[in-house]
């Protein structure tokens, strides 16, 4: 855990964030305090937006209460944010960006920018402009069977293809086991900067029909140079038999080495035209017609109350 709590890392331009584990959150006043062994870390919540609860965290009910008081979002995850299992909003956040992906979920035409702008982060040097959907998926299909070629012939590993089965994962050979468990963790840290950002995990653009179709759209854009080469690296030295638990490990130190949280975040803001810190309305508002809003919290029955 970091002793030095005033210089917060960034999960983006206007999302701040921290994450602790194995330690207990207690109320201190109007405040926080982190308490691990002896020792007792002030956490400054009132300027803080996510806060990150790892494995072996306790949360006093009253430090909810503050955390609740200053419009934190509190979110419970696995080690350094690569499993997401719940999240808690706290009552500054707006739906302003998720409104913002169903418009362009819902728009034919923004729907098909936000599909080239996922394959352009993928392939920033090559004109994708004039290529349909078809094509786009055939660029990708190369790319992936190149580098599982590529890394087979690096760490000496065969490869026949990725096959595995959803119900029994165990049956797989020990490459296409060790990217499913790569997969799974980065589902976990996308999940997490998605939900975290006020995002939908559901409102997919190239995945659909899944709750995590967004997640899914996202990670695929991390997949070949973060699981991909840290799964065959695992499997070639094959130094342990838990070679998920190393996988896992391997996994997230990358996510921690590559910044991933803070490129996610920055990738999602170029998806959906965010180029600027957004002014979030943390006011109820009403729908006015033609895309317009008014402020609520009044009576429009034109009598006093």
């Amino acid at each position: 855990m970091r002793t030095d709590m005033h210089s917060l890392s960034k999960l983006s331009e206007s999302l701040s964030y921290i994450y602790i584990e194995r330690a207990i959150v207690e109320r201190d006043n109007n405040s926080l305090v982190v308490i691990r062994e002896d020792d007792r870390v002030p956490l400054p919540v009132s300027s803080l937006t996510v806060l990150m609860l790892g494995p072996g965290t306790t949360v006093t009910h009253a430090a909810m209460c503050v955390i609740s008081q200053n419009g934190c979002t509190v979110e419970w995850c696995g080690e350094h944010g690569v499993r997401f299992y719940a999240i808690g909003i706290g009552e500054t956040h707006s739906g302003e960006r998720l409104l913002k992906q169903a418009e362009y979920h819902q728009n034919p035409t923004l729907h098909m920018e936000v599909v080239r702008r996922m394959y352009k982060l993928r392939f920033p040097q090559m004109p994708l402009e004039g290529l349909d959907l078809k094509a786009l998926r055939g660029i990708e299909g190369i790319r992936v069977r190149e580098t599982y070629k590529t890394l087979s012939k690096i760490y000496q590993v065969r490869w026949y293809g990725r096959d595995y089965d959803l119900s029994d994962m165990s049956m797989g050979s020990g490459i296409n086991q060790a990217l499913s468990v790569g997969n799974s963790c980065l589902y976990g840290l996308c999940h997490s900067a998605i939900v975290s950002l006020g995002y939908s995990p559901t409102l997919g653009f190239i995945h659909t029909g899944r709750m995590l179709s967004f997640v899914y759209d996202i990670a695929d854009l991390y997949k070949m140079d973060t699981i991909a080469p840290a799964a065959f690296e695992v499997v070639g030295k094959n130094f342990s038999t838990d070679i998920n638990r190393d996988v896992r490990i391997k996994c997230r130190n990358m996510f921690k080495d590559k910044k991933l949280l803070k490129r996610i975040a920055k990738d999602i803001a170029y998806l959906f035209d965010e180029y600027k810190e957004q002014d979030l309305d943390p006011d109820t508002a009403l729908w006015d017609g033609d895309n317009n809003k008014i402020k609520g919290g009044k009576n429009f029955s034109g009598e006093k109350e």
